[in-house]
């Protein structure tokens, strides 16, 4: 199973060109897709629903959306008729299978008068994979604060944590519950194992990476719990502090994490520096069943 993250940029790459069909073709193969920075009927994202534009190139994928911005983009016609719409932008997942429920959370949010300051989301997928069902979260962490950075960090992990015991969408004895909730469905599941993929705009030697992956270590290595994160990159041998996910930085700020019960599922992990669609790379994963 072959999972890929990537920051999108609104499709614009580092040749300053809006090219979906690019994005389209730098995520041929994936099987799980997380991306981050999906517009909707923004004029510098070509004025389009970027997210069904994708979904219509990529073709043969589920997919669900989740706005972390959302303002007002309606419009009238030339008849003078209201088109309602909404100005939209977030993260985006895909997948090859089924995806069983899904939930959109606003992270925290700092208000300022200085900088940009942007709504964003945490997505939550569950996905009828091979091997049983996973949670996939997908998400965009703040970049200028990073004493906030890491409010939002904290709040992704908590909720995370606490989404097992709150059950699936819905949740009961069957036999209970009235049958126009049930839609002939069987009980959506909410499973323990999870990945956690995005741009956490935060490299190994922050905060934000130690709250997912644990603390270091004197022994070496970091103290990790069975409820945390385990990273691809690491476990696989590679030093924590090398490679890179963006054409900007020589640091790892986009990641692909692996909650710890799938860690032994890991069997490979690269990140694509030949792509030009966007000023970040796609960061794949693949897991064993």
């Amino acid at each position: 199973m072959k999972l890929v993250s990537y920051n999108i940029r609104y499709g614009v790459g580092i040749d300053d060109q809006l090219d979906l069909p690019r994005i389209a073709r730098e995520l041929e193969g994936a099987d799980i897709i997380g991306l981050q920075e999906v517009d909707r009927f923004f004029k510098r994202g070509g004025d389009v629903d970027q997210a069904a534009e994708i979904a219509a190139l990529l073709g043969d994928y589920h997919w669900v959306y989740g706005a972390g911005q959302d303002t007002d983009g309606s419009y009238r016609d030339d008849d003078g008729r209201l088109v309602n719409r909404r100005r939209q932008h977030g993260e985006m997942i895909l997948s090859r299978y089924p995806i069983l429920s899904t939930r959109t959370y606003p992270l925290p949010k700092m208000g300022s008068i200085t900088r940009h300051a942007v709504q964003a989301a945490l997505l939550e997928a569950v996905i009828d994979a091979p091997g049983g069902a996973i949670r996939v979260y997908n998400t965009h962490l703040f970049y200028w604060s990073p004493d906030f950075a890491v409010t939002q960090a904290r709040f992704v992990r908590d909720r995370i944590l606490v989404a097992p015991g709150e059950g699936g969408a819905w949740c009961g004895d069957p036999e209970l519950i009235d049958a126009h909730w049930q839609n002939d469905s069987p009980v959506p599941p909410m499973p323990r194992d999870v990945i956690l993929m995005g741009d956490l705009n935060s490299n190994v030697e922050t905060p934000v990476y130690e709250t997912f992956v644990g603390p270091k270590s004197m022994e070496g290595g970091r103290v990790q719990t069975i409820d945390g994160f385990v990273d691809p990159w690491v476990w696989l041998g590679n030093e924590e502090t090398s490679g890179r996910t963006s054409h900007f930085s020589d640091d790892r700020i986009d990641h692909i994490l692996v909650g710890a019960s799938l860690r032994h599922r890991i069997r490979s992990m690269h990140i694509d520096e030949n792509a030009r669609g966007s000023d970040h790379l796609p960061v794949w994963v693949e897991l064993g069943e």
